[in-house]
């Protein structure tokens, strides 16, 4: 369900939690829980455009050391700190060396507009050390700072654990954002990563109305190899090899194999849902298409088979759950469109999907936007999950099963060519998840990470068959335990 709020004359954004960097969760949108979910991201040290047409600001050129008013020329431009200053100590929670840091009644402005037309607003905070809860606001003004009008609803933020608030929606006049710490106590608030997304092309933005700040030329992180940096293709979708052997054959409903542009499925035709669903993610397959929403049964399916619908979800309890999500495919219409075919759903519990996984989609995507690029599987499997109706084993009438569990692996590598012949030098980062389909899931996926050995023992796939049989030996014993911060 989609909240909004119009508070500002041209300004329609509400505050939602994604699983995508600029789109609304996979979901069929049943009604949050209540309580601000958490979800962890990671962004890397960026300049002030990104490739992808974005203002980000890092704080990571920043110096300010002292809480007293002042203003300060970050990449962006200029900003005014009040009560705030720039963190870089171990109690500031941060992406980089740098955070904002803001005290009781602090504040930051931006003292210039993004003109170019603002889609969607994404913001980093977490309370710095120990401290407690902080309450924030989100501002804007589209008469160039003369008054300011909040947007969406107050952000409680809790706890030491960067999370990201997404305000979605448009404007196409010129937009500044002030950010403003409205608790009365006495915790002390980090603020990160302020993104704002533009409705097309680069945001632009000029200091004062008239005087353009530099503005540096965007660069992609340099991955490992930088002669074989430049994202023009898109990888195969199944590189990682046939998880389960699936063939596009009658015989084999159960096993039956669907390649697409965009992924490939091994699809259970009694179950109603894909076993598994592989793509490549890097740069050329992000770009600026919008969400489609248009759920539909895949006409890809044999006539014998059972077509899953939008409707079979209706009042189920259960999301309708992206296996690659919309936010990985938006280079243009047809490749969002994809990802809304129902075999590419499960029936996902309201706090998986908009949580748990959501959190890992967007840190998935957060490393796309530092130089990497990343194989990804992902899946499900068992019987019976609990959803906001309670526990359900099949929905639509028996014919869509509800799994248990939901898993996905991750295999990050730098930009680069011979992506398998990298992996298996050991130059990937491998992360297995395995989660329970449920309502009391925690939003950290980082507590469900799991060797690939334990996931295929429990899928009976075979993750990372197009490597050689030693090189999985090695890979595949143990589970990942790096930063994901």
């Amino acid at each position: 369900m989609r909240r909004y709020s119009s508070l500002l004359p041209v300004l329609l954004f509400s505050l939602t939690t994604l699983g995508c960097s600029h789109n609304p969760p996979e979901t069929s949108r049943p009604p949050l829980p209540t309580g601000p979910p958490a979800i962890p991201v990671e962004s890397g040290r960026a300049v002030a455009q990104t490739a992808a047409g974005s203002l980000l600001e890092t704080f990571e050129a920043g110096s300010k050391g002292a809480y007293a008013n002042a203003d300060e020329t970050l990449d962006t431009g200029p900003w005014r700190f009040e009560e705030a200053l720039i963190g870089t100590s171990e109690q500031d929670h941060k992406n980089g060396q740098h955070a904002a840091r803001l005290r009781p009644k602090g504040r930051l402005r931006m003292n210039f507009d993004a003109r170019d037309g603002v889609r969607a607003i994404r913001i980093s905070s977490a309370a710095y050390g120990s401290d407690a809860a902080s309450t924030w606001e989100l501002w804007g003004s589209t008469d160039g700072g003369r008054s300011f009008r909040r947007i969406g609803q107050p952000v409680h933020t809790q706890g030491p654990r960067l999370t990201v608030s997404t305000f979605q929606g448009g404007t196409t006049g010129p937009l500044r954002l002030e950010i403003r710490k409205v608790d009365t106590g006495s915790g002390r608030l980090n603020i990160d990563d302020v993104m704002l997304e533009a409705t097309g092309g680069a945001v632009a933005t000029t200091t004062g109305g008239t005087t353009p700040p530099p503005n540096p030329t965007p660069k992609p992180p340099i991955p490992q190899d930088p002669n074989t940096a430049v994202v023009v293709s898109r990888d195969n979708n199944m590189a990682l090899g046939n998880p389960s052997g699936a063939t596009a054959s009658l015989s084999t409903p159960n096993n039956y194999l669907l390649v697409k542009p965009q992924f490939t499925i091994g699809y259970n035709a009694q179950r109603g849902t894909p076993t598994w669903v592989s793509w490549h993610l890097n740069r050329a397959w992000m770009g600026s298409a919008p969400r489609q929403d248009d759920f539909r049964p895949d006409p890809a399916l044999p006539s014998g088979f059972y077509a899953v619908s939008r409707n079979s979800y209706s009042g189920s309890g259960f999301d309708k759950g992206h296996n690659c999500p919309s936010a990985d495919r938006t280079t243009d219409l047809d490749d969002n469109s994809a990802t809304f075919l129902m075999t590419n759903m499960i029936p996902q519990a309201a706090n998986n999907n908009q949580r748990t996984w959501s959190g890992l989609e967007e840190w998935t995507r957060g490393q796309v936007q530092r130089g990497q690029e990343v194989y990804v599987v992902m899946g499900s499997y068992g019987k019976g999950g609990i959803g906001l109706n309670g526990l359900k084993t099949t929905i639509d009438n028996g014919r869509v099963t509800v799994p248990a569990r939901v898993w996905k692996v991750l295999v990050i590598l730098p930009e680069g060519a011979n992506d398998l012949q990298r992996i298996a030098a050991g130059q990937a980062r491998i992360i297995a998840i395995d989660t329970p389909n449920d309502q009391s899931v925690s939003p950290d996926w980082s507590r469900y990470r799991v060797s690939i050995d334990a996931l295929e023992a429990a899928t009976g796939l075979d993750l990372l068959s197009a490597l050689p049989p030693a090189v999985q030996t090695r890979l595949q014993k143990t589970a990942d335990a790096g930063p994901v911060r």
